[in-house]
């Protein structure tokens, strides 16, 4: 691993299950809640001591809803990861909050243990689409819990908004934007619906989903014209009000861009803590077995009996690879030098500063144009791509058919 390093944290836990969301989540029991606290806690405890000598630089609890977990559970959380790793006294430090399940007690003691980004899932502005999607709050209760933010001393809050939702208009969506805009945050992240199987969503709209990629008529989601309209709205109205466009999603004032994704972009080292988290340690990628019972058991085990006897438990022995791995993981993927250079491309890509030839021969001991040579003049003969002074990134036609231009950085496929 590198010598700095980002954690993600993941909190499963969530008042009410959203009928699209097919993250790894769910309402569960306080017994359950304080079993996997003390479980994460095991973990955090045995990976900070892995990972010492690394420093952290970023950190994101995710979830789930981790403010949903009461205020001594999660200072727990919070304690432990501060006891367990070397925390950078600068290092960015996110936790996911949705609308109505925090306190000011709460958002106090996030900023005791060094919590210095709240991202806040507000999702729409209209009551009739927040209904629509199942979320537990109103406009209402969201501006509440941003203003509480605010006295508690949070100057860095991203607000997180959805759009292409069942009978949205562009005047439904403008409504939304103006609304945030009024607020000023520091950050802003915009995303798609996505129709997942296995949702209650995918039951109600999934003939739409099929209609729409056929380029039918769609009778409640927007169709694919409207879907890029409302896209290409939200990036002018944005950018017309001072928030810059760094990534595909995602837009932030000056200064404000999230240090934690761009680790994920520019492949940095990073340990995910919890059920199903995911990590990058050097060459190997793993995530946490995403069974909740399974994962506790682990954990147990080694509380119990200590590393070596989690080592030699049958379900962690199949588990072999050079470098860095859990013995949480459900597997364990060693990258090869291919696989590499395509997360380099289509990960860097998707920054609109994009990438340089300078890093990529940095990494790789050899120049861009001998491997993606032909890919490049193609691109940038469809006008998808700029090379500019050693840099080489997506023009707005580009962004626009992000996932057409990314697809060609996937070598012999």
């Amino acid at each position: 691993m590198k010598d700095r390093i980002s954690l993600y944290v993941h909190i499963p836990f969530c008042v009410k299950k959203c009928g699209y969301c097919d993250f790894l989540s769910g309402v569960y029991d306080e017994r359950t809640q304080a079993r996997y606290v003390r479980s994460l806690c095991e973990e955090i405890r045995f990976l900070g001591a892995a990972a010492s000598g690394h420093t952290v630089s970023t950190v994101y609890i995710g979830g789930g809803t981790p403010t949903w977990l009461d205020l001594d559970a999660m200072e727990t959380v919070l304690r432990t990861l501060r006891e367990a790793f070397s925390v950078s006294c600068d290092a960015e430090m996110t936790i996911e909050c949705n609308p109505g399940t925090v306190t000011a007690d709460k958002l106090q003691m996030y900023r005791m243990y060094g919590c210095n980004r709240l991202s806040i899932g507000l999702q729409s502005a209209k009551e009739s689409e927040l209904r629509l999607l199942g979320r537990i709050h109103t406009p209402e209760r969201f501006l509440h819990t941003y203003d509480m933010a605010r006295k508690a001393g949070f100057s860095n809050i991203n607000v997180d908004l959805m759009t292409g939702l069942p009978g949205q208009t562009l005047d439904d969506l403008l409504y939304t934007l103006e609304y945030v805009l009024r607020l000023r945050p520091s950050h802003i992240s915009t995303y798609a619906l996505m129709i997942e199987e296995g949702t209650p969503f995918f039951e109600r709209y999934g003939e739409d989903v099929k209609r729409r990629e056929a380029g039918e008529k769609t009778l409640a989601l927007p169709d694919e014209e409207l879907e890029y309209r409302l896209y290409k709205m939200t990036q002018y109205v944005l950018e017309e009000n001072g928030y810059d466009r760094y990534e595909i999603s995602n837009y932030a004032r000056q200064g404000y861009a999230c240090e934690h994704n761009c680790a994920y972009w520019t492949r940095g080292d990073y340990l995910g803590l919890g059920v199903g988290a995911a990590s990058l340690a050097g060459k190997n990628r793993g995530s946490n077995v995403s069974d909740l019972e399974e994962y506790m058991r682990r954990c147990s085990l080694l509380a119990e009996r200590g590393q070596e006897a989690l080592w030699q438990d049958d379900a962690v022995k199949k588990l072999q690879a050079d470098g860095f791995v859990s013995p949480f993981w459900d597997g364990v993927q060693t990258l090869s030098r291919q696989d590499e250079m395509e997360e380099f491309m289509f990960l860097g890509l998707r920054m609109n500063r994009g990438v340089t030839r300078r890093d990529f021969e940095g990494a790789f001991g050899c120049r861009i144009d001998g491997i993606y040579g032909e890919v490049l003049k193609k691109l940038r003969e469809e006008e998808m791509l700029v090379t500019e002074n050693g840099r080489i990134f997506l023009t707005e036609r580009g962004r626009d058919l992000s996932n057409y231009v990314l697809a060609h950085f996937l070598l012999g496929r």
